[in-house]
């Protein structure tokens, strides 16, 4: 350890200004001088944790901001809304809309919270989107209007105080845990993960495990902390039927595959009929009587 932190030293000693400003702003003056000035890692556990919480925050919210595009993509893609739950892309966003109100209004360390704002906008867009290809484009509007309402209200200090929105914060806990439900079921019905895109998935169950590492280490604040473990419970489920119906073929794909069974159609019988009256015309004229004169 002596000859790496020797090697070190004389890098971490001559940062260019900004990168240290940005070290210090993440984990402080003190933490910053033990694990990168000094690089005394071992005798410094809780600066070590505080430095993996910050770096864990900050790859979740830059993975947040793509983490649901390909979901984006597969529906546009496919113009099917086939296994997603507009249900769940409803009360996730709900959800969502009011764990950032109480973030911001609280102060948090955006760290621990800015994927949400992100997940928000591209759960928007892919509820707009099962909207549209489910039959239901006339909804979208009144969902968008509904959410602007909300938006108004949540960060409004005049219309909803912090002790209203503490109360909606622990709601939002439970929202988001049932907004994992709608999809379940909806893949259970389907037999099939239908358009759910993998990536969301498996990304979402990854990032609900580091949300619980980070709240521990940055957030002392118990809802928080409950949503997240409850959150990663049910993401695990999602996971886990994504493996199971990964080569499962959806019903509708199931219903092509069917072969129809049971009598040849009306419609061919008469045809074949009318065929074989139109071969057997000639016939029926070399019967009628001749006007060669005899004799």
């Amino acid at each position: 350890m002596d000859a790496l932190r020797s090697a070190l030293q004389p890098v971490t000693h001559n940062l260019p200004g900004p990168i240290r400003d940005i070290g210090v702003s993440l984990i402080g003056d003190s933490c910053y001088n033990k694990l990168i000035l000094n690089i005394d890692l071992e005798n410094n556990p809780e600066c070590l944790k505080l430095a993996i919480s910050k770096a864990l925050g900050i790859g979740i919210v830059a993975a947040s901001s793509i983490v649901k595009v390909p979901q984006i993509l597969k529906l546009v893609n496919s113009k099917s809304a086939s296994g997603v739950s507009f249900l769940s892309y409803f009360l996730e966003t709900s959800s969502l809309l009011t764990s950032l109100a109480y973030n911001v209004r609280n102060g948090f360390p955006f760290s621990t919270f800015g994927e949400t704002a992100l997940i928000l906008g591209q759960n928007v867009i892919i509820s707009v989107l099962v909207l549209k290809y489910s039959g239901r484009a006339g909804i979208a509007a009144l969902f968008i209007a509904a959410l602007a309402v909300g938006v108004a209200t949540l960060f409004s200090e005049q219309l909803l105080n912090m002790q209203q929105l503490s109360y909606l914060q622990a709601g939002a806990g439970v929202l988001g845990v049932a907004s994992k439900v709608p999809q379940i079921v909806a893949i259970l019905q389907e037999g099939g993960t239908g358009q759910l895109s993998a990536f969301a998935v498996f990304n979402y169950l990854a990032g609900s495990l580091s949300r619980i590492f980070t709240t521990l280490q940055e957030v002392d604040d118990k809802l928080i902390l409950y949503g997240f473990i409850a959150g990663f419970a049910l993401n695990l489920v999602l996971a886990l039927q994504m493996v199971y119906y990964w080569n499962a073929p959806s019903a509708k794909a199931r219903g092509k595959q069917k072969v129809p069974a049971g009598p040849i159609p009306a419609a061919t019988s008469s045809a074949t009929a009318t065929g074989a009256s139109t071969f057997s015309e000639p016939r029926a004229k070399s019967k009628g009587p001749t006007t060669r004169r005899r004799g």
